[in-house]
């Protein structure tokens, strides 16, 4: 899940997963797999890196991501 502003400040939280696609259109256009649009305050790069940050988030199984390497 990302968060997202849309343009009245309000936060909206989003699956990553069902994001199709991203347009600057000016404004940043976020469209998900079910035809649903979101207008939002964040540029195109920013939720790009948030998609990947949660996608990294999700393959570190639990536990692993929080140990000390020097931990056996």
């Amino acid at each position: 899940m990302i968060r997202m502003t849309r343009l009245n400040d309000q936060v909206i939280v989003v699956n990553a997963d069902l994001i199709e696609s991203l347009e600057a259109t000016p404004d940043t256009v976020v469209t998900l797999t079910t035809d649903r649009k979101y207008v939002v305050r964040e540029s195109v790069d920013e939720l790009i890196n948030r998609i990947i940050a949660y996608r990294r988030a999700c393959a570190v199984p639990l536990g692993l991501g929080s140990r000390d390497p020097g931990d056996t």
